[in-house]
């Protein structure tokens, strides 16, 4: 019988990653696959075989999406307190199979049945693998940021994969082979950490396990039980999108009268300022993803009709790049933005965190100013440029590179420890609500639904240059401030 590794050899290894990375990074990247593949073919298959409107659509696609997000911040919890973060794992990703292959046997009669299990499911996996990465490393490790930059590489090649392949079988093969794929490689997934979990020592074990077996077993059948009695509750939501604004109006409420609670609670007046900084990076980031999230949404609408399928030399759908090239442009220039920070830092000219935030919103302006700047190449039947598109795209992913890797990790330095697991929760409480906004404004852009594609294309892109001028504002109003902001961090970058 093979010797089960201790913390101590797992965190004591040689050269730049533990092998355990390798073997999670390829589970999250089958995750990401299966995700991904789903979120780029919601509204698209709700407007095409569901036969619903755009606005309706959007609408649908902001309530999957913020409950994606809402339950990955309970599902944390659960696996914190009590499951561990591989039995949480191993759920979500049953239930995700079986959400995805209820999708594949009936896409039409059964997609809010198969919808919402999977809503369920993301939420019990998607917070604990990247927790599972972090316990790899001592805790003054400084090869953790090389670990963290691998996974982040894993993730984008399976959002990459799943981007393209899922939207591409669904349109020109069958919607049932679309969702199998995500099925099967979600299965593929969960078979990869099962053979590799035991090269894992004690980690993501069940913090229950000082507890007698039978009272351990009793408080994990109660989470499966009541994450099953979600079901009906999150399939009404779903289906009446006005249930989703009273929870996430609730919920929202909630979390600010008890973050307002813990801040009065701390005693010293510099843990207060870095608090409230904190929630101030929070809040940016419920603005960023409210206007970023679009491409599931209207983005996704507004490729499925408006676009040519010409790509510099190559013919390509456009779903397949607004699903797809995000990521790919992430797996390119993520590399390369780090090394410009460091040479930057090198010379002593590295913008603080508050600043690459401004920056970000700026770029994100930029983007979506030039998602606006496709109507100037349009057709006489509304039909416009692929290749303007995917240069907005670009421009949009050097914004989510200024936010994206730097956001979990100046609110880990900024809270205190005690409190670290809420803000967490309130990160991605932030992000469910951006997600949920995001659908909103998705839906207002396509209010009119008169039919005409040269219609659509203005209604799309003058939504778009509104996006341009409130990200505009964030990121200079962001620069304008970060002084004070810096007050408030107390010495923190």
């Amino acid at each position: 019988m093979e010797k089960t590794l201790s913390l101590e050899e797992i965190q004591n290894f040689d050269g730049k990653y533990p092998k355990q990375l390798w073997y999670l990074s390829l589970v999250e990247m089958w995750e990401r696959f299966c995700f991904y593949g789903m979120r780029g073919v919601l509204a698209f298959f709700m407007v095409d075989q569901l036969h619903l409107s755009d606005q309706k659509s959007s609408l649908q696609y902001g309530a999957i999406q913020a409950f994606v997000y809402a339950f990955t911040f309970i599902g944390g919890i659960f696996a914190d307190k009590i499951l561990g973060f591989r039995k949480s794992l191993f759920w979500g990703g049953s239930l995700m199979i079986i959400g995805n292959l209820i999708l594949a046997f009936s896409p039409h009669d059964l997609f809010y049945i198969g919808i919402t299990l999977s809503i369920i499911g993301t939420g019990f996996f998607k917070p604990n693998i990247s927790s599972m990465v972090g316990e790899l490393y001592h805790e003054k490790d400084n090869r953790r940021d090389a670990g963290y930059g691998l996974f982040y590489a894993g993730i984008n090649v399976g959002g990459f994969l799943g981007g393209a392949l899922c939207i591409y079988l669904g349109k020109y093969y069958s919607w049932n082979l679309c969702f199998l794929s995500a099925a099967l490689v979600m299965a593929f997934g969960l078979s990869t950490f099962i053979f590799t979990k035991k090269y894992l020592g004690p980690i993501g074990n069940s913090p229950l396990l000082h507890l007698e077996k039978t009272k351990q077993k009793t408080y994990e059948i109660a989470v499966y039980i009541g994450s099953l009695l979600c079901i009906p509750l999150i399939f009404i939501m779903v289906r009446n999108t006005a249930y989703t604004d009273y929870f996430m109006y609730t919920i929202g409420t909630v979390a600010i009268i008890y973050f307002l609670y813990e801040t009065f609670r701390l005693a010293e007046k510099q843990l207060k300022l870095k608090f409230l900084a904190a929630f101030l990076f929070i809040f940016c980031y419920f603005l960023f993803n409210a206007i970023y999230e679009q491409s599931g949404g209207s983005l996704s609408l507004f490729a499925k009709d408006n676009f040519s399928h010409q790509l510099l030399f190559f013919s390509v759908d456009p779903n397949v790049v607004n699903n797809s090239v995000n990521s790919l442009f992430v797996i390119i220039f993520s590399p390369i933005v780090g090394i410009l920070w460091l040479l930057m830092a090198k010379r002593k000219i590295e913008p603080n965190t508050v600043i690459k935030f401004g920056i970000g919103f700026l770029l994100l302006a930029g983007g979506f100013y030039i998602f606006y700047a496709t109507r100037f190449f349009a057709d006489a039947n509304g039909i416009t440029s692929l290749n303007i598109f995917t240069l907005a795209y670009l421009v949009v992913t050097l914004a989510e590179l200024c936010l994206g890797p730097i956001g979990m990790s100046i609110i880990t330095k900024l809270a205190p420890k005690r409190l670290f697991g809420m803000m967490m929760g309130l990160w991605f409480l932030a992000s469910a609500f951006g997600q949920f906004a995001a659908g909103k404004i998705g839906a207002e852009m396509s209010a009119s639904e008169s039919g005409s594609l040269m219609t659509k294309l203005q209604d799309y892109t003058e939504g778009y240059k509104q996006l341009a001028i409130y990200a505009l504002v964030a990121g200079l109003a962001l620069i304008i401030i970060s002084p004070l902001i810096k007050k408030l961090m107390q010495q923190v970058r």
